[in-house]
Formats: C-alpha cells, sequence, structure tokens
C-alpha cells in the first residue's frame, strides 16, 4: 500500500516534503489542521511581459502602438495601459485594476540586471543572480514555515530550486491530486479502499509502534533514510486524504486556473505552504503586440480566479501574491526583416507587483524615465531620487521579501545571504 503511495509521487512528479532533520519531520504536526497560513503564491508571466502594455504605460516615442499618451488610464495611484479594446479574451488592465487597484502595489524600474531568461529568472526567484545553490523565496518560506507539510513547496514550472532545504512537489493535474488524496485505495477511488479503515488503523499504530522501537538504533545512513522516507509516505498519506473535500469535481480549461485548483486545495487542506505558478510565451519577438494583448488578459484572469475561488475557500485573507517575469521587452520594435519589425525584444529594466495579507495597496514606487531606463529610488523613504537612489535589484525585494514573511533571521536564511546593506534596504515597502 505504502509502496503504491510513493510510485504515485513518483509518477505525478512529487517529492515527499523532507527537510533536513528527519527526525524534526517525523515528531507529530504542532497544529490539528495543519498549516494555517498565510500562503504564498508566485505567480511568474515566463517568457518577459511588456510592462508598458500593463503597469509602467509610456504611449510616447513608436514604445508601443496601441495607445497614445493620452489613453493612458488611471485608478487611485496607479496607471495604466487601455487594453479593453485590443484584448480577445481574459481580463483587461481596466477591469483587474477596477477590482484589485486598492489592494496592489507595484514597484516599477526594476534592475533586471541581465538580458538573458535562465539567468533572469534565477535572479528574480532568488534574490540571488550568481549562484545556482539558492532557493526560490517560494520554497525558503516553505522550509521555514512549514516543513513536515506534505506538499510544503509546489511548484508548476520555471525557476524552483531549494537549496536542498525543503521538497520540490509537481502535480500536474488534477486527476493527479485526486490519486494522492487517496493513496489508500485503489486508483484514488475512495470508494475502493486496499484496507478497512480498522486495519489502517492498526497498521499506523504497528508502523509507529516499529519506528519508535529501532529510531535509537546505529543504522546506516542510507539504511536511516529509506526507514525513515518510509515512515514518512506513512504519515503524509493520511495527511493528505484532508485534500479531498477541497478537489473541485469539474476542472478549469484555462492554464493559471488548473494550477490555481491544485494550490489550493492544499492550501485549504493545511498541507501546502507556497506555490509557483506559471504560464510561459510572453518572448514576444516576433509579434509584441499580439502576444501580450493574448498573454497579459490570460495572466490577469488567472489572478481574478486565484483570489475569487480563494474567497470562496475562505483562505482569501491569507493570501501573499507575488506578480513577476524574469524581464521587459524594448522600448522599441525589432528591425528583424523576418518578423517586419513587429517584435520587441529582452530589456533588462520592468516591474513587480504584489498583493494580500499585510500589504498596503493602490501604491506605486519606482518608476522608469520617457525612455523605459530605470529611476533610481531612495529606500529610506521610497521617492524616486535619480542623484542619491540606489537601483532597486532583485536582492533589495528579496531581503524585504524575506522581513515581511519573518523569516530573515530563520537559520535557513542565513545560509543563503543576499548581502544587502542596511542603508539600502527598502524602508516600509508594505506600508
Amino acid at each position: 500500500m505504502r509502496r503504491v503511495f510513493l510510485k504515485l509521487c513518483g509518477l505525478a512528479g512529487l517529492g515527499l516534503a523532507m527537510p533536513f532533520r528527519f527526525s524534526n519531520l517525523l515528531r507529530a504536526e504542532s497544529k490539528d489542521n495543519g498549516y494555517e497560513g498565510p500562503f504564498y503564491v508566485v505567480l511568474n508571466a515566463s517568457g518577459g511581459w511588456d510592462t508598458t502594455y500593463l503597469m509602467d504605460p509610456k504611449g510616447i516615442d513608436g514604445i508601443n502602438r496601441l495607445f497614445e499618451a493620452g489613453d493612458i488610464q488611471t485608478r487611485g495611484n496607479h496607471k495604466f495601459a487601455p487594453t479593453e479594446k485590443h484584448k480577445s479574451g481574459g481580463m483587461s488592465n481596466e477591469e483587474f485594476y477596477a477590482n484589485f487597484g486598492d489592494e496592489l502595489l507595484v514597484l516599477n524600474g526594476l534592475d533586471y540586471s541581465v538580458n538573458n531568461h535562465s539567468p533572469g529568472a534565477r535572479y528574480m526567484a532568488t534574490g540571488k543572480l550568481n549562484s545556482l545553490a539558492y532557493p526560490t523565496f517560494a520554497a525558503l518560506v516553505a522550509a521555514c514555515q512549514g516543513p513536515t507539510c506534505p506538499l510544503s513547496f509546489l511548484t508548476f514550472g520555471n525557476y524552483s530550486a531549494t537549496g536542498n532545504l525543503v521538497a520540490m512537489s509537481r502535480v500536474p493535474y488534477l486527476p493527479s491530486l485526486k490519486k494522492l488524496a487517496n493513496a489508500d485505495a485503489i486508483e484514488g477511488n475512495e470508494r475502493s479502499p486496499y484496507h478497512d479503515r480498522f486495519a489502517l488503523d492498526r497498521i499506523e499504530r504497528a508502523l509507529l509502534t516499529e519506528h519508535e522501537a529501532t529510531a535509537a538504533d546505529p543504522r546506516l545512513p542510507r539504511v536511516e533514510r529509506a526507514e525513515n522516507m518510509l515512515y514518512a509516505a506513512q504519515v503524509n498519506s493520511k495527511a493528505l486524504e484532508c485534500i479531498a473535500p477541497h478537489i473541485p469535481s469539474s476542472i478549469p480549461k484555462e492554464r493559471l486556473a488548473q494550477q490555481v485548483e491544485i494550490t489550493l486545495a492544499s492550501f485549504k487542506a493545511g498541507v501546502c505552504v507556497s506555490a509557483n505558478l506559471t504560464i510561459g510565451q510572453f518572448d514576444s519577438h516576433a509579434n509584441n503586440d499580439r502576444d501580450q494583448m493574448l498573454l497579459i488578459p490570460e495572466f490577469l484572469a488567472g489572478i481574478a480566479y486565484l483570489m475569487r475561488r480563494a474567497e470562496e475557500l475562505k483562505i482569501r485573507d491569507q493570501l501573499v501574491v507575488i506578480l513577476q517575469s524574469e524581464m521587459g521587452r524594448t522600448p522599441t520594435y525589432n528591425n528583424n526583416n523576418n518578423n517586419n519589425g513587429n517584435g520587441k525584444d529582452h530589456w533588462s529594466v520592468g516591474s513587480i507587483m504584489f498583493l494580500g495579507k499585510g500589504i498596503k495597496g493602490d501604491r506605486v514606487i519606482g518608476a522608469t524615465d520617457e525612455k523605459q531606463f530605470q529611476v533610481a529610488v531612495d529606500p529610506q523613504t521610497l521617492a524616486c531620487e535619480k542623484e542619491k537612489g540606489i537601483r532597486v535589484r532583485p536582492e533589495h525585494i528579496h531581503t524585504a521579501l524575506r522581513e515581511f514573511a519573518g523569516i530573515a533571521d530563520h537559520e535557513y536564511s542565513k545560509k543563503f545571504p543576499l548581502g544587502v546593506p542596511d542603508k539600502d534596504k527598502l524602508k516600509g515597502l508594505w506600508g
């Protein structure tokens, strides 16, 4: 039975949530209901979004071709590109800001420092450009706040390094999640269990007794790890049962919506701390306007779906949401004859957005100038300061995120320092 569960984990690309110290994992959970929040969601617009078609509009000097400066919309302190007339599906900027502008924090003029996808995605995910060892923020916060959760860190793609702090769990489809939630049943069918409940209870007590009796015995590391993995499968198998009531009966068609349902069911069940969601194809070298107007509305609709379903599950007030991409698009269209100059190439300046628990919204920090170059920011006041400000980079964001999540002084965070001096830390970023 347990071997079937482990096999299902492998088929779904699922790793058991095993921290460094197995003894810590095998202790009883501190809360009967599992992890109760905050829950962290990172949504990645993979490939490089065009920020001038979203939160940093220009409408000047040929930076875009769909609107002019006089068409730029405002909502509170936000300025955004008008997209209602140009989208073919999804959610327009107008609707997105009407629904979420009051709780949205935008930082413009983020210096990605590189123009290549792989290092850019790594830098945005971890806050460290020159290392392959650093964990993503989502993995780090999962390791610090819920290392014993069976699906502590969920990821659906993009850069997902864990720093060997926590397992990377992949559950690509809702049917896969259902099988995991009913691992003690044939093909995940709760009506066809391998054993009756009374038999399962006796098996679990016997395994616990055996594990406690042998825990102190000297064993080779490989044997000890194998035995601990087997016992963890028992613990996690039972814990995953609580996901089943939160799995929707119908599967949504949209890419992000499917990822959202898996994520929120795991959050609601208390078996997950963070999730890394992603949709790709933003790399619009050939036809920027068409591609961005397909993808940005889809991305925004996915965010709206996330917030709506979280509200229905009564966990919206525990969500922390980060919206990012690994690069922006150039302020000019390219000159490639193969695509008639309709595409935009990589640009190392962009934006990032946040909303959710503990984040003061209706705020815009930083800026780019009329040529889409970064404007420096005073880290103490967060005001634009061209002469004496700093170039805000991912390490500044991640330092602030670690402080926001209360993990800056955790041993795992200290193992992966970001090196931002106190004078350069973004004071009051979250309001």
